[in-house]
């Protein structure tokens, strides 16, 4: 697709504005409505410096990492750094690489940080995250009430308050609220595609970078981060990002020449609708703690890139992650149901399997797959640089390999169970054909891991 685009744009390059034009406003009205930006002044000044001095100090601590990300086959090393906050036991999926939140606070587990200045960090962030949802369910209500009623006088905005105030206070919704202002149903959806289980940060200093990719479609300048829509996410979820270039005095928008387009010293988000070379793209001026909300179904209908400044920036962009295979307590699972198939003998104590139906066969060896490819090897292969936070992931990490040691076991117990006479060929062969396929694979995903 972007082939086709570009060939079909040549030489030419595609109209787009910022805030200085004047049709800016209502293009933003009609055909980018769904995103909703916030400047700095409307967040409260205590949790800018909280979360500001934690960006620094996760920097100090040496805590960003280049991600190794496989794209069509081709490993790339991304030039934005980035670590993963988030719930316990969580992980995030992008570009074929499964980064491992580092816990940020949360009652009833036992988190040990490397440093007490890592543990507050962790804790800012968490206050960011609810800070955030809250204004993403006031937002989308905001959108919500103004689409049915194309209205919106003070007694919607007061309920928008008090309902995120109910939302601070008890984490839920009372039900005589909600017969106020939306159906209970409705807050239930509001609440899941607003509760960010995670955030991934970002850093970067376009200083230091040797090369940066131009925008090829409206000629926006240096890219940070390339068009794209973010993966994992839970359908029409809010995505959130949180903005703070280290902007110094150097770095001032040039007020004496108005430039036409964007000031390349200034971070700008991009946006565009995706595939399409009618409607103009946007790009947005990022300062030192604005905010903005990509709502609904925006990150799915359009794309968007980061256009890099002259100044470092970090980002905290909290996301609903899609979780249903991303978590410990969901590969613990898997585990479980495949050794249901491990039996041990009580006087020998010798191990063999309950089962060798095809579909048992074949349902242990692809959760041994998974463990492997989607778990241990992702964890090793860049894992480490966990520790540098805190240690958290190293226990899961050896229960997972202990699961994984007793499923190299099964598969040996197969080999030798198909190898002997006295089964019956038909059986034997469509056990060996579905086991085979997987065996192949994992040998194939072997290879390829060693390779990175």
């Amino acid at each position: 697709q972007k082939k086709k685009l570009l060939e079909e744009l040549g030489e030419n390059r595609l109209p787009y504005v910022t805030p200085a034009d004047a049709d800016f406003h209502q293009l933003w009205k009609t055909k980018y409505s769904k995103l909703t930006f916030r400047k700095s002044d409307t967040v409260p000044e205590e949790l800018h410096q909280m979360v500001q001095e934690g960006f620094l100090t996760l920097r100090k601590h040496d805590c960003f990492f280049q991600d190794l990300v496989r794209i069509k086959g081709k490993d790339f090393v991304t030039p934005v750094s980035r670590i993963l906050i988030g719930n316990p036991g969580c992980t995030y999926k992008y570009l074929n690489t499964r980064l491992f939140t580092v816990p940020w606070p949360t009652e009833g587990y036992d988190i040990k940080y490397c440093s007490p200045q890592i543990h507050d960090a962790c804790k800012a962030l968490i206050r960011l995250n609810d800070y955030l949802h809250i204004e993403a369910v006031k937002a989308l209500q905001g959108q919500n009430l103004f689409e049915t009623k194309e209205i919106k006088d003070t007694t919607v905005i007061d309920r928008e308050q008090n309902f995120a105030t109910s939302l601070m206070e008890k984490g839920s919704v009372s039900k005589d609220q909600s017969s106020c202002c939306v159906p209970e149903d409705d807050y239930i959806t509001l609440k899941n595609r607003t509760s960010y289980n995670l955030t991934l940060l970002n850093y970067m200093d376009p200083l230091q970078m040797l090369y940066l990719k131009q925008e090829p479609y409206f000629g926006m300048g240096n890219m940070a981060v390339s068009w794209h829509h973010d993966e994992n996410l839970v359908e029409r979820s809010t995505v959130a990002v949180y903005s703070y270039s280290c902007e110094g005095s150097a770095v001032e928008e040039s007020n004496e020449q108005k430039l036409k387009g964007r000031d390349p010293a200034v971070w700008h988000v991009g946006l565009k609708v995706a595939w399409d070379i009618e409607t103009p793209g946007l790009a947005i001026p990022l300062h030192q703690g604005d905010f903005y909300l990509m709502l609904d179904d925006l990150n799915m209908t359009h794309q968007h890139c980061v256009l890099a400044g002259f100044s470092p920036r970090f980002s905290s962009t909290h996301r609903v992650a899609d979780c249903s295979r991303g978590t410990l307590e969901y590969i613990f699972g898997q585990c479980e149901l495949a050794l249901q198939n491990l039996q041990t003998d009580p006087d020998s104590m010798a191990l063999s399997l309950k089962s060798l139906e095809p579909a048992v066969v074949k349902q242990v060896e692809e959760i041994h797959n998974e463990v492997e490819f989607e778990w241990l090897r992702q964890f090793w292969f860049q894992g480490k640089r966990y520790l540098k936070c805190t240690d958290w992931w190293l226990k899961p990490m050896a229960k997972l390999e202990e699961f994984w040691r007793k499923m190299e076991i099964m598969t040996s117990l197969v080999l030798s169970e198909v190898g002997k006479e006295e089964q019956i060929e038909e059986q034997r062969n469509e056990t060996i054909s579905c086991f085979l396929l997987v065996l192949t694979e994992r040998q194939r995903l072997r290879k390829e891991w060693t390779a990175r």
